[in-house]
């Protein structure tokens, strides 16, 4: 009778996990599809220039429509990098080259929203053309910083100066121009493989030329620019590692053996910052970029380092990882302190589900001292901090705007924040705007797709538009989520 009883129990208790995995299921079920799309939409709200008859975000209108004419040079076009009004080059071409990462790695995934996402690159390759227009000059960013920090105002209304900045032979900046030539060199790759072969080749050839002058002309923009950038997007972590990551790119692109011995040579010289990744630390997203060419070519997996770096940026970030150095919440968020911790989330998440695709074929298995992970537990891992975005949270919220029923409602960006043209036809000064960014009344504007910087550590969420850290959404932390969307939409 003992052991019918707890035979009983174990049938019982099986039930009853069962049930509950079922009930976890259900819950955490979400529409990748139509987050990609809104992911996708988010970057029209960004946009910089003469807007496009087919502006989706009607809200939005024209800006910025003189940028460059103190200079002689149109510089038009481009993003604005998160809630304001400012275009900064370095952390844009950085947003490119993921965007462009995305299309060529899960394009095939993304349905309708291919054409959208192309666009989305396009604008931003169409501006870094003009960028890179004048032979020993790299335009670096347009609008002074300082002054746009001081006023809450839309980009439609802009009284601020659009200080244009660049680096050159004397002035050099190669961490922004090595960035420019990543993200054309990437951006051809996707335009070649849509049938797009003559703008694929300017792309190309201009991505050429801009690093050969990136490593010629070797210093930072931190000196050239100075206030410019700094403190805002400073180079914390050196030039050396965009001179690597420009030349895998252009490798990846080319075939070219002379970018491979580049990166090769070079890679040593990146002895900090191995595990990093993001518009300024591009360490990690070499090693995984050309993973895949080393495990194509099976004489070199013993004899360069890449493979192995990978795998113990791998270590560092995984949760069950024993040498992990990132935190979780108790609700599974990746957390690293410091601001708008969602651009780690959503970098380093793609750079796992990258791998993951990268090392499944040869079926390798990374080691973290006494824990085996294989490319299942990274898409699975992949896969967690997605869906705690979307809304599998203690919160039960979702950190995209307009996806779900409950996401933020305050984010901290102004043309988001402030009425639109059309119910505010008048002229919004400077500082009065700033009564909208201190109200506690919700956005009257949906940036929908925006994902905000996200919860702390405690996964508590303020939606303060006076807490940027949390509330802030940037193009770099969209972008690399356009690909885990894709991927996920396509294999449910």
């Amino acid at each position: 009778m003992v052991g019918a009883r707890a035979g009983a129990g174990v049938r019982i208790l099986i039930l009853i996990v069962l049930t509950g995995a079922t009930v976890a299921e259900n819950a955490i079920r979400h529409d990748y599809g139509d987050a990609l799309s809104k992911s996708v939409l988010f970057f029209e709200g960004q946009r910089s220039g003469k807007l496009p008859s087919n502006q989706r975000l009607t809200w939005r209108r024209d800006s910025a429509l003189r940028d460059g004419s103190d200079k002689g040079v149109d510089l038009t076009g481009g993003y604005y990098d998160a809630g304001d009004n400012v275009k900064f080059n370095f952390p844009m071409a950085f947003t490119t080259t993921m965007l462009a990462w995305s299309v060529i790695e899960y394009g095939r995934s993304m349905g309708p929203d291919l054409g959208h996402a192309m666009e989305a690159v396009r604008w931003s390759t169409d501006y870094f053309l003009k960028c890179t227009s004048v032979p020993g000059v790299v335009f670096a960013g347009v609008g002074d910083p300082n002054a746009d920090h001081n006023c809450w105002q839309r980009p439609e209304d802009m009284q601020t100066p659009r200080t244009v900045y660049a680096v050159s032979e004397k002035a050099p900046g190669s961490e922004v121009s090595a960035e420019i030539a990543a993200a054309l060199a990437a951006a051809s790759m996707v335009f070649k493989a849509s049938g797009h072969g003559r703008y694929s080749n300017l792309l190309l050839q201009r991505a050429t030329k801009v690093f050969e002058f990136a490593d010629k002309f070797r210093g930072s923009y931190n000196s050239s620019i100075g206030s410019g950038v700094c403190p805002f997007y400073c180079d914390y972590n050196g030039y050396q590692d965009e001179l690597v990551w420009a030349a895998a790119w252009l490798h990846k692109a080319t075939g070219n053996p002379q970018y491979w011995n580049y990166v090769s040579q070079n890679i040593q010289y990146l002895t900090n910052a191995m595990l990093e990744f993001g518009w300024d630390a591009k360490h990690a997203g070499i090693n995984v970029l050309v993973s895949k060419y080393v495990l194509n070519n099976p004489g070199l997996v013993n004899m360069t380092p890449f493979l192995s770096y990978a795998d113990n940026f791998v270590c560092d970030v995984l949760p069950e990882s024993p040498i992990k150095s990132f935190k979780y919440s108790p609700g599974g968020l990746m957390y690293k302190p410091g601001d708008c911790n969602m651009q780690h989330t959503t970098t380093l998440s793609f750079l796992t589900l990258t791998y993951a695709g990268y090392i499944k074929s040869s079926k390798r298995i990374i080691q973290c001292k006494n824990v085996r992970i294989n490319s299942e537990r990274l898409i699975q891992f992949s896969k967690s901090q997605v869906d705690y975005i979307l809304g599998s949270n203690p919160l039960k919220m979702s950190i995209m705007v307009g996806y779900g029923k409950k996401f933020p409602q305050r984010i901290h960006h102004r043309g988001s924040s402030l009425p639109s043209i059309a119910k505010h036809p008048k002229l919004i000064a400077c500082k009065e705007g700033t009564p909208y960014y201190q109200t506690k009344e919700p956005n009257p504007n949906l940036l929908v797709g925006a994902v905000v910087g996200g919860p702390d550590l405690s996964d508590s969420f303020s939606d303060d538009r006076k807490d940027p850290g949390e509330t802030e959404p940037t193009t770099y932390v969209n972008a690399p989520l356009v690909g885990l969307l894709a991927y996920f939409k396509g294999n449910k």
